[in-house]
């Protein structure tokens, strides 16, 4: 059964809405339909992690960085190493390698690892030691010697692996000294991704999707952000093909990063029963085509 929780607000005596749960599942869940007050929450004077989060990622969040446990990462036989999984930021990057390799450039040739972020492999001293962020995709770049050394370059944040591919091969990126125009506005829908997504994931997708308890406000609170992104891009595509332009040589990086979680999104990919509930198919032709 689904349980609406209510509080009262002191300052206005309106009942309030907090969430919308089931009664069975987790211990939170189990609280509320069994009749407990559920208040208000007030944050403290200062905050202390509870040890028992709850939801898909509750295991895995703490609010410290750095290794959890010792082990090296594999290193194959190609000069590129990239180390990381089929999420959309993981597949950002594969997608612009796949596509170097459809262009005949060996050199764009790598060993693929896969980093298990549930089994917390991000978090290992050979991961945190190219990218202290912990987050996937990270890339090694071996074939290249700087200042004389032999160090190989490490890449974290996937917008910054695609920036450093393009500029290694010179592909898929506006170029030229009179390119200014076009090379700065794919570097602003390049950030506008970066920028847009983690509302898109991190919120929309943690609370419609992952959260243990459905929280009617913070759903409401996203959707209507993922929604306006949604609505921000299908008026950009209204007359162009790709996010630059309309030929071929417009498809650039800014599309293979777009595309992973707006295009799965549109596509119904991404958040089971997502792309019903944000009626993408009736309300964002130019994204669904």
């Amino acid at each position: 059964s689904i349980v609406r929780a209510m509080t009262t607000t002191p300052s206005s005596g309106k009942d309030v809405l907090i969430a919308t749960v089931s009664s069975t599942d987790t211990p939170i869940q189990k609280s509320v339909s069994n009749g407990l007050t559920a208040k208000e929450y007030v944050p403290p004077k200062v905050w202390r992690v509870d040890p028992n989060l709850g939801g898909t990622w509750g295991s895995i969040n703490r609010p410290t960085a750095g290794v959890r446990s010792q082990k090296e990462l594999p290193v194959g036989k190609h000069g590129l190493q990239l180390y990381s999984l089929a999420t959309p930021n993981g597949v950002k990057v594969t997608i612009l390698l796949e596509e170097l390799l459809e262009l005949g450039i060996s050199e764009a040739e790598y060993d693929a690892w896969l980093v298990k972020i549930t089994d917390q492999e991000q978090f290992t001293s050979g991961f945190v030691e190219i990218n202290p962020n912990s987050k996937i995709p990270a890339l090694v770049d071996y074939s290249v010697k700087t200042n004389g050394d032999d160090l190989p370059i490490n890449v974290f944040e996937s917008g910054s692996i695609l920036m450093y591919l393009v500029e290694k091969f010179g592909k898929f990126w506006p170029a030229g000294a009179d390119n200014l125009r076009k090379r700065t506005e794919a570097m602003n829908w390049l950030m506008w991704q970066m920028g847009s997504a983690p509302f898109l994931g991190g919120g929309f997708g943690h609370f419609f999707h992952y959260a243990p308890v459905k929280i009617e406000y913070a759903v409401d609170r996203y959707t209507t952000e993922t929604k306006r992104q949604l609505d921000v891009l299908d008026k950009h595509l209204a007359n162009r093909q790709y996010m630059l332009g309309g030929d071929d040589d417009d498809y650039s990086i800014v599309d293979m990063a777009i595309w992973p979680w707006y295009g799965q999104l549109a596509l119904g990919n991404l958040y089971e029963k997502s792309f019903e509930f944000l009626d993408v198919e009736n309300s964002y032709p130019n994204v669904m085509r």
